[in-house]
């Protein structure tokens, strides 16, 4: 080993004086070509390493990279702030980190947390194994991570996007391995604007970007939200063509007020209470300029933000951003589009919501957006006054029913805008329960929104059966599973299989009177306009709502088309093309979502769709190209130009040019 040090060994042929000639041509030792050593006072050696790489590169390189293990002072001199977290792991830190995993794999940990909420809500350790070979492909070959995603979508999905990246989320310390997205915190105030230019693309169409702070139905995770952020735009690329070296997963790291991650020495944020007030609107506000700077045409997503802080970042930059929240916008367009499919199934137009008698338990930020979203839609589009739409709602909170006596319904306008409009005019019936609601409604929707698992009893679901002269419709939307308001199974046995059923979390198969039932899929008992006679074992849809339908495309039809705002008739058509793609075979299963159609075909039909909608409201988009393929050739011209400009996994030849040549 001394001969790789600073000689050649004559036994390689040459005498050990030509050695030293080709030693002194070239100035320097082996040693010295990658390190620097100066002798110190006492005997000791202060020793460097030359490196010529920054950022990424620098990072990426196995030889140099430090982890987490770089200074903050070489963070700023070699252009790495902001791709790894702000803690610092020694060494024998990291060591340790690699040393448990070692010892244990992390499907078998998973098996030692039985009462791990993920677990509970049926994460299984096996899916943990598959997120971790899915992760190893991408850090190693994105080209190929993505083709696996796209050939296999239904069966990947679940696996990098929910319900298991919730776990990843919940471990997010203990898995972090390799550099993938960026990091801000507070300490980077005033910083922000040099930061964005550590990450190497010049061109970034779609940010994604979360403070962690109510990550899922888990609650605030802090840095580990980073990982719903690595998770959306994975998708963003598998289901809307992104190109991977175009997106950016970003974590706005303010602290955490989680208990049990303060106390985890391993938790990898900043251990402190959440930054709040003007300072921390401050630095979001800070990010979306630098943002801007860098990338003026990127269209960014706002995700999992807590309710108090998510409906004012919306108010606050919708008007002058790309920007759009997927908990508040992007699943309500998915409930809505939900609820045509719905009326579809039952051989109604999309109209026909506005007739439509509601029950909503929760009234946080989803909910919020959701019923805004539907009465919005109900006024703009089918003719309802806002006072005439909104009393076909009845929320329901902690407190039961409320109404226009509830003491602090003002304050509670923070969280939930125009929350008195949904308000029970008649004060008696204030605080309400569920049961007696529904009693006294007699809905024909049921949603929840809660984040309350089991809060759909069998006693609600079938009070809901008896007192709904229609297939009663039933949304439990919260998510993980262990979350979820009831499974489909409680709701079919509950309702004798007349429910039109479709939930935040998938189901596993189950039987009812003798019949299997497909995963995720209820019994087929209400006989509606599009069923054949009820068979022995007939499987009906029990779809799942999930807003991965309506976000990629949203989101493409956006960003490509430059429309440099998302607007609410832009995610209401979003809502209203998803349920034109739903075909005979899904309305036979009573789905509620075109299950069965290409993940890619429908983000190009919404994408389409959406820049139409934009087109029209008379928004005048940046991209001329893509305004003319609309003009000149319609709807399916349009679609061909979206599909054109669509990524595809697949391997290319690939053309060097040398730094600075070409860019």
């Amino acid at each position: 080993m001394a001969n790789l040090v600073g000689t050649i060994p004559v036994t390689s042929g040459l005498s050990q004086t030509a050695v030293n000639q080709i030693l002194r041509a070239g100035n320097v030792s082996l040693q010295q070509k990658c390190g620097i050593t100066s002798k110190m006072h006492g005997g000791k050696y202060l020793k460097a390493e030359i490196v010529r790489k920054k950022g990424k590169n620098l990072v990426s390189d196995p030889i140099f990279n430090k982890g987490l293990g770089f200074p903050h002072s070489e963070r700023d001199r070699l252009s790495i702030r902001g791709l790894v977290p702000p803690t610092r792991l020694e060494l024998d830190e990291q060591e340790k980190v690699i040393m448990d995993e070692y010892n244990l794999g992390w499907a078998a940990r998973a098996e030692r947390e039985p009462d791990d909420e993920i677990i509970k809500s049926g994460v299984n350790p096996d899916n943990i194994r598959k997120w971790k070979v899915l992760q190893s492909v991408q850090d190693r070959n994105e080209t190929l991570f993505y083709r696996l995603l796209m050939d296999n979508f239904l069966d990947m999905a679940p696996i990098i996007y929910t319900p298991t990246v919730g776990w990843a989320c919940s471990h997010f310390s203990h898995l972090y391995r390799r550099p993938r997205g960026m990091y801000f915190c507070p300490e980077d105030k005033g910083e922000m604007a040099s930061m964005v230019y550590n990450w190497e693309s010049n061109e970034v169409d779609a940010v994604v970007v979360t403070d962690g702070s109510r990550v899922l139905g888990l609650g605030d995770l802090g840095i580990g939200g980073l990982g719903i952020s690595i998770g959306k735009l994975d998708l963003y690329v598998a289901a809307g063509g992104f190109h991977p070296r175009r997106v950016l997963p970003a974590v706005i790291d303010v602290g955490t007020n989680n208990k049990k991650l303060l106390a985890d020495p391993r938790y990898l944020g900043l251990k402190q209470p959440r930054l709040e007030g003007e300072a921390y609107y401050e630095l979001i506000d800070e990010f979306m300029a630098a943002i801007k700077l860098r990338w003026p045409r990127a269209l960014i997503q706002f995700e999992d933000f807590q309710s108090k802080h998510a409906i004012k970042l919306l108010k606050r930059y919708k008007k002058d951003y790309l920007m759009f929240n997927d908990d508040i916008q992007g699943t309500a367009a998915t409930v809505l589009a939900g609820l045509y499919g719905a009326m579809k199934v039952q051989g109604l137009g999309p109209e026909a919501i506005k007739d439509q008698k509601f029950v909503v338990c929760g009234a946080g930020s989803a909910g919020s957006g959701v019923l805004l979203t539907i009465r919005n839609a109900m006024s703009r589009r089918y003719g309802l006054s806002k006072e005439e739409a909104g009393n076909r709602f009845h929320i329901i909170d902690e407190k039961g029913l409320i109404s226009v006596a509830r003491s602090n319904l003002d304050e509670m306008e923070d969280l939930f805008p125009e929350l008195s409009n949904f308000a029970a005019n008649d004060p008696s019936l204030e605080g309400l329960s569920l049961i007696e609601t529904i009693k006294m409604v007699k809905p024909n929707i049921l949603i929840g929104l809660s984040g309350v698992g089991g809060l759909f009893t069998d006693e609600v679901l079938q009070t809901m059966n008896e007192y709904c002269e229609t297939p009663p419709i039933i949304f439990p939307l919260s998510n993980p599973t262990s979350r979820s308001e009831c499974t489909a199974e409680q709701a079919q046995s509950c309702t004798g299989g007349r429910a039109i059923f479709a939930s935040g979390s998938p189901f596993p198969d189950y039987s009812v009177d003798g019949n299997v039932i497909s995963s995720s899929q209820c019994n087929n008992r209400a006989r509606l306009p599009h069923e054949p006679a009820l068979e022995a074992g007939a499987v009906v849809a029990s779809s799942q709502c999930n807003n991965r339908y309506i976000f990629p495309g949203l989101a493409l039809g956006s960003a490509l088309g430059q429309t440099g705002v998302v607007t609410n008739a832009m995610i209401n058509k979003a809502a209203e093309a998803l349920v034109e793609l739903i075909n005979d075979d899904d309305l036979k299963r009573r789905a509620t979502f075109p299950e069965k159609a290409d993940i890619r075909e429908i983000s190009c039909h919404l994408a389409a769709r959406v820049f139409e909608q934009a087109v029209e409201e008379g928004i005048k988009p940046a991209n001329k190209d893509m305004l003319q393929a609309l003009q000149e050739g319609g709807n399916q011209s349009l679609k061909d130009y979206i599909y054109s400009k669509m990524w595809y996994p697949d391997y290319r030849p690939l053309v060097y040019l040398p730094p600075g040549k070409g860019e």
